[in-house]
């Protein structure tokens, strides 16, 4: 169940030592989604709130609102003392990620495989990269680049397994080491004694287990658990108002308004299924009302399926890894379009109808069809695709992100519910041929 935020375009300039004149700060535009505050757009990007209120005529404290647009300065900015798109890496040699770069143009500029230019920085071959984001670039030849000291190539080179075993580089993550290796992020967690959630350490060494657990030739072995409930699922109380309920959860009358579908001006009926925002101290005192009152807000949950094939086409077409898709598509509705969460999300995807709005307006190029099984499943891969691009590619993030909010996955990390549900979308991805 989808709430949407902002990408974290990181990557902080390296001193040179021949000095050059500092290239002008390049701004990039950032369309402000559901749930996003200054300070929280500001933090994801490195920024002060008051520089990037600044850059956008607002004051520190302004409230934002979902579908604006705004300037994040400095970011393409050369390095001093080193060319636009390059930047220095020790003894190695590093690349900066321009706007409208992909992994596979400046794998073929740098004379690389995409698969060799992946594994150096620990991401998977079809990784959407972020503008900002510095890439290691390995050696000319088949081997990486010298180390400077006597330590052996395998500990300063891209990882590769050897007896099993392989040792984590800067940049790894478990879950692009579980991709490149053909193992589910589950059983190599596990096999590891690791929590999925956390981030990896350069230089520990991890156990990779048999492909399938059988050989190599065998399908990973892939088991879920029960599906955890909807974040945030709350179905309104005789006595409560929408301005209420935001004030308590700590969010914009407007916000609240837009992800549920809900026009603020109008009375608050109980019954009404919303979805709070993550973590919203909201607890209820009362027994929930019988009658359910769905908000009468795109999409609509209408009978229909597709197959897995058809979902992980239509994902492939709008830029999101099939399999990934499908997993997602199977934990969250069973592939039934008809089906409708307590949290008010609907369809195949699970979509919420301020993130269906968002799509529409923001990553579409088409006109949705907010009855359609498959235009669902498009705004779900369009969302989807749009999540992998804001973690660099991590299919575990960008589930997590799915799932909780990456704003709250980011702050917060990732919350027992959310592991669960990572957990069994990255077991759900293998049978479906990831």
């Amino acid at each position: 169940m989808p709430m949407h935020r902002t990408a974290r375009l990181a990557g902080a300039a390296l001193a040179a030592a021949i000095l050059l004149p500092t290239a002008p700060a390049l701004a990039a535009a950032h369309i402000v989604a559901p749930g996003e505050t200054l300070s929280g757009i500001a933090a994801a990007n490195r920024l002060s709130t008051a520089s990037l209120a600044a850059a956008n005529a607002l004051s520190p404290q302004a409230r934002i609102m979902a579908g604006t647009r705004l300037a994040i300065p400095g970011l393409g900015m050369a390095a001093p003392g080193v060319a636009a798109g390059s930047v220095a890496a020790g003894s190695g040699r590093g690349h900066r990620v321009a706007l409208g770069e992909t992994l596979s143009g400046i794998a073929a500029r740098h004379g690389l495989s995409i698969s060799r230019l992946a594994a150096a920085n620990g991401l998977a071959p079809d990784a959407h990269v972020i503008a900002g984001t510095r890439l290691t670039i390995p050696g000319a030849g088949s081997g990486t680049t010298a180390p400077a000291s006597g330590a052996s190539a395998s500990a300063v080179g891209s990882p590769a397994p050897s007896a099993g075993a392989l040792r984590v580089r800067l940049g790894d993550t478990l879950s692009g080491i579980a991709a490149r290796n053909g193992v589910s992020l589950a059983r190599l967690a596990a096999a590891n004694g690791l929590d999925p959630a956390r981030p990896l350490l350069a230089g520990t060494t991890l156990r990779l287990p048999a492909r399938g657990g059988a050989g190599a030739s065998a399908a990973p072995a892939a088991t879920t658990t029960a599906a955890p409930t909807p974040i945030g699922a709350y179905k309104v109380r005789p006595g409560d108002t929408l301005s209420g309920l935001a004030l308590r959860s700590r969010v914009p009358v407007a916000q609240m308004a837009f992800m549920n579908g809900l026009d603020p001006r109008r009375p608050l009926l109980a019954g009404t299924i919303i979805k709070l925002p993550t973590g919203a101290p909201i607890v209820a005192t009362t027994p929930a009302p019988r009658r359910t009152v769905v908000p009468a807000a795109p999409p609509v949950a209408t009978p229909g399926r597709l197959s897995a094939g058809e979902i992980g086409s239509i994902a492939a077409q709008h830029g999101a890894p099939g399999s990934l898709a499908t997993a997602i598509a199977w934990q969250e509705s069973g592939f039934s379009n008809s089906a409708l969460s307590s949290a008010n999300a609907r369809g195949i995807m699970q979509v919420m109808p301020g993130t269906w709005q968002w799509v529409q307006q923001n990553l579409s190029r088409i006109r949705l069809d907010p009855r359609s099984p498959a235009d669902n499943v498009r705004a779900g891969s369009l969302y989807l695709a749009q999540l992998l691009r804001e973690t660099n590619g991590d299919p575990a993030m960008a589930a997590a992100a799915y799932y909780q909010g990456l704003s709250s996955v980011r702050r917060i990390g990732m919350l027992p519910e959310t592991r669960r549900y990572v957990a069994n979308v990255m077991a759900l991805r293998a049978r479906f041929g990831g």
